[in-house]
């Protein structure tokens, strides 16, 4: 039996949905993962900022002499003079002493010279400790925009989300392909709602939807 063309469009039209609908999971799939490795990439740049941070402290302390007790020189005894010597001989170790050569002003400034230096890396090492324990205390990007959402009281777009984001936090990059893929990864996980009006894509969290979609329908 022929298949008619009403037959072969109709084949052919199922196969077209079901390969759109295959695409959009597709395409779902590479944003949660995406989202996902942004996410880890975050936490690796947090986790390499540490690490730079106990290494140069390990590499302070590595170079730091150990202070070790100062034991006294002992003095050398001046050889007993006979009895009866002279006068002149007995002068004799005093111009001796005269003669020495007093230290010169290069080997006086070499341990002042050396104690600023270590206090430099010390003051460095502090600072990197410092810088990347506020960089590790700042919340993810997920946290931030989870926070924005609850805060709101209806949907917002990701360029809203972006905008408000940016302006809160300017020491920040954030850019809108990390925000638009995170929204997704959070309407993938349950963790915010999305909604189309027209051609546009609104996110709202979960806590401020839910009221709106079990409120009753007014009656007329």
């Amino acid at each position: 039996m022929t298949d008619t063309p009403a037959t072969i469009t109709s084949v052919t039209s199922q196969y077209a949905t079901q390969v759109a609908q295959d695409l959009e999971l597709n395409t779902k799939e590479q944003e949660r993962i995406g989202a996902e490795l942004s996410t880890l990439q975050a936490q690796l740049r947090i986790l390499q900022d540490d690490q730079n941070v106990l290494h140069s402290i390990h590499k302070t302390l590595s170079s730091r002499p150990a202070s070790a007790p100062s034991t006294p020189k002992p003095s050398t005894p001046l050889p007993q003079q006979a009895s009866g010597t002279n006068t002149t001989t007995r002068r004799a170790p005093s111009k001796t002493a005269a003669k020495t050569p007093a230290p010169s002003k290069t080997a006086a400034k070499a341990p002042s010279a050396k104690k600023t230096t270590v206090q430099a890396k010390k003051d460095k090492a502090q600072a990197a400790e410092s810088k990347a324990a506020t960089a590790s205390a700042q919340p993810t990007l997920m946290v931030l925009i989870r926070t924005y959402l609850d805060q709101q009281k209806g949907p917002r777009s990701a360029a809203e989300v972006t905008s408000a984001l940016a302006g809160a936090h300017p020491q920040r990059t954030i850019k809108s392909t990390v925000v638009r893929t995170t929204l997704e990864y959070l309407v993938a996980k349950s963790q915010a709602h999305r909604s189309k009006q027209g051609a546009s894509v609104f996110y709202a969290s979960v806590a401020v939807q839910a009221p709106a979609e079990k409120a009753p329908a007014p009656v007329i």
